[in-house]
């Protein structure tokens, strides 16, 4: 399904792989209220769609994303503190959906990724980008902070290179931006497509509930708490997969040396 080029987001879906393209590339992909409203209402719809393996996550033009509009940022500072607040709630239900979506999601990343860009890098399992990609969190210049994508920043670069880039503004490079974990991989532009087809690959050959889980374990891991209790609950989870028809064909596969059902055709 491709729809307008006239919408501030795309959506196409083939093979299981559902592209979803910022397309305001005359203000290098900024954010709006309607752009976030369309990438939420797709993403949802992403995570319930069957036919969806893997949510790549891309930018039309010269950049991924350059943050907030300006136009949009000037109606927001004339707004009310409660007018605001809402308008940052529809921003934190954006990077929560992209975050916890029950699919696989791949951020390519070339041009610009500034503020809510980085969010949605930092939200994303995979992000591969180019040498020329630049990065920034460049919201203390404006004497504000990047609040509501600071879950997910923080937990993809750490605590202590976050309150650097929160506080500086300085904008950086995609290999510091590789260094801190921000991004998996940077590969020259001519590359990059072949790079996130790899991925997809990688992602189309395993099991497509293994996979959407994948996420789940690992925030329930990271997260710590009792031992004994995440002992017990991870036991149950590989018991689960091992009996499940999933796990069942995988592990037949696997002895029959064959590829599994869900696998795609080559």
């Amino acid at each position: 399904m491709t729809e307008p080029h006239a919408q501030a987001l795309t959506r196409h879906l083939a093979d299981g792989v559902l592209r979803l393209r910022l397309n305001r590339p005359e203000l290098h992909n900024a954010f709006d209220a309607g752009l976030i409203a369309q990438l939420t209402d797709a993403l949802e719809e992403a995570g319930t769609d069957s036919r969806v393996r893997v949510v790549v996550l891309e930018g039309a033009g010269a950049s991924f994303s350059a943050g907030a509009d300006l136009n949009w940022m000037r109606g927001m500072a004339a707004a009310s503190e409660a007018e605001n607040r809402e308008d940052a709630l529809a921003l934190a239900r954006l990077m929560r959906v992209l975050d916890e979506l029950p699919r696989p999601t791949l951020a390519r990343v070339h041009g610009a990724a500034f503020g809510g860009g980085v969010g949605l890098v930092a939200c994303c399992d995979i992000a591969i980008g180019v040498p020329e990609a630049k990065f920034g969190l460049t919201e203390s210049k404006l004497g504000l902070l990047p609040a509501v994508i600071s879950p997910y920043v923080i937990g993809a670069i750490g605590p202590r290179q976050a309150r650097r880039w929160f506080a500086t503004a300085e904008i950086f490079d995609a290999g510091a931006a590789l260094a801190i974990g921000l991004l998996h991989q940077v590969v020259e532009a001519d590359a990059l497509d072949a790079a996130v087809q790899r991925q997809i690959d990688l992602l189309l050959k395993a099991g497509p509930h293994a996979a959407a889980a994948a996420k789940q374990l690992v925030t329930r891991v990271a997260a710590g708490g009792d031992r004994d209790a995440m002992d017990a609950d991870n036991a149950a989870l590989i018991a689960r997969l091992r009996v499940s028809a999933e796990g069942q064909e995988g592990l037949s596969a696997f002895l029959e040396k064959r590829a599994p059902a869900w696998a795609p055709a080559r």
